[in-house]
């Protein structure tokens, strides 16, 4: 992100130099064809074009360095289009006064008349600096615009800097846990640990291939926990009382990747008890609409959950992250913890993914 940084200064700080002298060249063209009457112009137009210029720059500049950024910018309206006026009839007076008499001592060789005879100078010094005007406000837009994208792709790349932060620290610790399964599959020499790898194999290609991605389905998602449910069923032998009820309208609904599994992992490293009659784990998945709702909850042993591992809200913490940064304000997560269950909720509404293609 620090490579661009040189990038994004170079675009604030566009030069007045360049935008002026494309200005007063593009004027110097439009008015010696219009002084010259569209004819090849002769060494008098060029003279009186350049002296014509000469007197409508100081109100141009006026208002462009002055006006504009203490009065328009700051929303003063009023007092800005009131100084506006003023600044055009002066000079126009100005000009109609002095302009004509100031080019015969500058010029004594020169026969000038008046090139825009048929239009008083105050509509002309209000049409060109009008005009000016709006050439000014397009640039600052422009600049404004472009650097307003930068500051957005900036964003969105320290987000996903962050999101990749909290997904590496989720996969080593998913991996930890997953081959704490294996080992103590190979140390009771099990027979179906080959399965088990299978099945391991297939959970972390998703996880390091598939998931690498803005979103996913739910139907990904959901063959995801239904797999890792059944990998830690070579852990846990005897619980059958899961469940796992689903209910969706569009099976193409698309998430931030690996949001669920965290929670499904979690369920299992601190709900098992010896006691696997008293063990349970509910899990409940809808989605209607723009509306997404996952809800986990399991048993916990006597002891608190807290107490009976310190680190056992780290994956929570990371979700609650990743549910900040990807789902700002459209949201909501909940925790709820008793004596003998422990519950986590998430809702997404008006999910911003969707139709961010």
């Amino acid at each position: 992100m620090s490579n661009l940084n040189p990038y994004f200064k170079k675009l604030n700080n566009h030069s007045p130099l360049l935008f002026n002298g494309a200005l007063w060249l593009s004027a110097y063209v439009i008015l010696l064809f219009i002084f010259s009457k569209g004819e090849h112009p002769i060494q008098i137009d060029y003279v009186y074009t350049s002296s014509f210029l000469t007197s409508i720059a100081i109100p141009t500049l006026i208002n462009l360095y002055l006006l504009i950024p203490h009065l328009l910018k700051k929303e003063r309206y009023g007092i800005y289009f009131i100084t506006f006026a003023a600044n055009i009839f002066i000079f126009s007076q100005f000009h109609t006064s002095f302009f004509k008499p100031l080019l015969d001592i500058v010029f004594p060789n020169y026969f000038f008349v008046s090139y825009h005879s048929d239009t008083k100078p105050f509509i002309v010094f209000s049409i060109f600096i009008t005009a000016t005007t709006l050439i000014k406000l397009s640039e600052d837009w422009f600049y404004f615009n472009r650097n307003e994208n930068l500051e957005l792709k900036l964003e969105n790349q320290r987000m996903q800097t962050q999101l990749s932060a909290l997904r590496s620290q989720i996969n080593p610790h998913f991996l930890f846990n997953s081959l704490n399964v294996i080992y103590s599959l190979a140390i009771e020499k099990k027979e179906n640990i080959t399965n088990a790898i299978v099945q391991l194999s297939d959970i972390l290609r998703y996880i390091i291939y598939d998931s690498d991605t803005e979103r996913v389905t739910l139907k990904e998602e959901i063959v995801l926990l239904k797999n890792y449910v059944a990998f830690q069923k070579f852990r846990v032998h005897g619980f059958t009382n899961l469940t796992f009820d689903i209910e969706l309208e569009d099976e193409q609904f698309e998430i931030y990747p690996m949001l669920l599994l965290p929670l499904v992992e979690n369920s299992f490293k601190h709900g098992i008890m010896r006691d696997l009659n008293a063990t349970f784990i509910y899990m409940t998945l809808f989605q209607k609409a723009t509306d997404f709702c996952f809800t986990i909850e399991n048993s916990l042993p006597s002891s608190n959950f807290k107490e009976e591992n310190p680190h056992s809200g780290v994956g929570l913490e990371h979700i609650r992250k990743n549910l900040e940064i990807v789902y700002p304000n459209a949201h909501t997560f909940e925790t709820t913890a008793t004596n003998d269950r422990f519950k986590v909720s998430i809702t997404i509404t008006n999910n911003p993914l969707k139709n961010d293609h």
